[in-house]
């Protein structure tokens, strides 16, 4: 069978030039970086020659690149340090973030009394950055802002340049959890006031269990893993040099390819919303998914006007591998938060939800393939629906 992968937000596969670059590094430069010899050095050469790439793609400072192992890793040192070691004591974030952001935040709240501040979406899971100010202007308490730049179910983007400024404007730090966009646009951290980010280098074709975070200098941060100097004491232990290698040469392919792969990429969500629209009736999108402008391009949030909780194990099948909402939500018996907040109960009890994610390496062909695989799952439940009626 041949298999079709449609769940990029989830992970991305590696490129054949990462997997190489990594088994180089594990066949010649297998030194400790931390070790004053030669080949210890080698390695310690090779890490800081990625870190000065991402500053680069940045535009920040080597010395703001953190490297770890994921996202969650960064998200969860960047929160309990603010929290532990620079004496907030007041957390704003929202119901849409990814559970490693809202876990953490609540940890801190049982752990530390922590007081949590929740934007409340709008229908298209949006947030009013007036309610921003508002409660950046309501409390003398030490305040960390914590919210995603895109979602991670409905790609929906925060404009961090305006909620970074507010945050300067009321001397509140402000965190973003990047992990969907980077290497998927532009950044530029010299331009936008955020005081702390996160990265995962299997988001964009690099290897798992390699990430950074980025510190901005000056800043106070101090590392939840202890034990030794590494990373700027920031993060102790003997640090992956090949998955390092692997996130930078991921990046770099990434940002070479960049202008072609959106292009591409906007391309084929273009046709996946015009043919969901045009082959199933009663389809609809949620948050701002399906808008050119409003989401980033990896990410298509669907609603099927049909109840199918197998709709996935269907897919999966047929060969087609999707998710039908966040990776870290998959098996869960109720809809994810962000579900919960864009729909209501009518719609939760009586649509399927599915997210589409694309990379570079999606093709037409294979959005027909879905299509197809939908309307046969959708003729099927119309059909049992017709059975149920006449008894």
């Amino acid at each position: 069978m041949d298999r079709i992968y449609l769940d990029n937000a989830a992970t991305t596969p590696l490129s054949e030039e990462v997997i190489d670059a990594m088994v180089g590094v594990m066949k010649t430069n297998y030194g400790n970086p931390s070790s004053t010899h030669s080949l210890g050095q080698e390695a310690k050469v090779l890490i800081e020659n990625v870190r000065r790439q991402v500053a680069d793609y940045l535009h920040a400072s080597p010395s703001e690149i953190i490297f770890t192992s994921c996202g969650t890793e960064s998200n969860n040192m960047i929160i309990k340090s603010c929290v532990n070691h620079l004496g907030v004591e007041r957390i704003i974030t929202s119901p849409m973030e990814h559970k490693c952001v809202a876990e953490t935040v609540i940890d801190m709240k049982k752990r530390k009394g922590v007081e949590v501040v929740y934007l409340r979406p709008n229908r298209k899971g949006d947030h009013d950055l007036a309610e921003l100010e508002a409660a950046l202007k309501k409390s003398d308490k030490k305040t960390l802002v914590s919210l995603m730049h895109a979602n991670n179910e409905t790609g929906n983007f925060l404009d961090i340049k305006k909620v970074a400024a507010l945050c300067k404007e009321n001397n509140v730090l402000f965190h973003s959890d990047t992990v969907q966009s980077m290497a998927h646009m532009e950044m530029d951290f010299s331009e936008i006031p955020l005081d702390f980010a996160s990265c995962s280098a299997h988001k964009f074709h690099g290897p798992k269990g390699s990430g950074f975070a980025f510190v901005r200098k000056a800043s106070g941060l101090k590392g939840i893993i202890t034990g030794g100097p590494q990373e700027r004491s920031l993060r102790a232990g003997t640090e992956n040099v090949c998955g390092i290698v692997g996130l930078g040469k991921a990046l770099e392919i990434a940002l070479n390819n960049l202008e072609k792969d959106i292009l591409h990429i906007k391309d084929i969500k273009k046709y996946a919303v015009e043919s969901l629209q045009n082959e199933i009736e009663g389809v609809s999108f949620n948050g701002r998914s399906a808008e050119e402008d409003g989401s980033l391009c990896t990410v298509l949030s669907v609603l099927l006007p049909f109840k199918d909780p197998m709709i996935g194990l269907k897919l999966d099948m047929k060969g087609i591998a999707i998710s039908q909402g966040s990776a870290c939500s998959s098996g869960a018996a109720k809809p994810s938060m962000v579900l919960m907040m864009l729909l209501d109960e009518e719609e939760l009890e009586h649509s399927t939800p599915l997210r589409i994610s694309f990379s570079h390496l999606t093709t037409k062909a294979e959005i027909d393939a879905l299509l197809e695989s939908l309307k046969e799952i959708a003729a099927t439940f119309q059909i049992e629906k017709a059975n149920s009626t006449h008894r």
